[in-house]
């Protein structure tokens, strides 16, 4: 396993915030030069730390004001039906994250979408052409805190 030193977590957490941030004001910030940050980066990067660099969308302005949690419970469980779940989520834009959890469900989803209108076809028609589906718990999000 890798050691990471302080700057290197350093680096980590100030590019987390903001991915966008110039090798420079990076070096600023570690109290290092440039050079020594853009090879620190380039090894974090080689060796998995860094899985890449995206741009965090509002979803407020792109219309997807509602943000809901849907666990998901299977009427059973075994190899081809997680992985027919697995397939069938991957093609539905609506879930933004899909996790394999244990527990009292199979799966806990996160839905992004326009209004409750909308939450409800997505449950009738997408989730619920599933055969395999037992049953669902939602929860909706009030506010994002952290």
């Amino acid at each position: 396993m890798d050691r990471l030193d302080e700057i290197d977590i350093q680096i980590l957490h100030i590019l987390e915030k903001n991915s966008k941030i110039t090798t420079k004001e990076l070096a600023d910030a570690v109290h290092l030069t440039p050079t020594p940050v853009f090879e620190r980066q380039k090894r974090l990067e080689k060796r998995g730390y860094i899985k890449k660099y995206v741009a965090v969308l509002d979803p407020e302005k792109m219309g997807l004001g509602l943000f809901v949690f849907c666990k998901v419970k299977l009427k059973q469980i075994n190899h081809s039906i997680a992985s027919a779940f697995s397939r069938h989520v991957m093609r539905i834009p609506e879930v933004t994250k899909c996790y394999n959890t244990s527990g009292a469900y199979d799966y806990l989803l996160e839905i992004r979408v326009s209004d409750m209108k909308q939450y409800q076809e997505f449950v009738l028609n997408k989730l619920g052409e599933m055969e395999a589906l037992a049953s669902i718990e939602s929860t909706f999000v009030l506010s994002e805190v952290k």
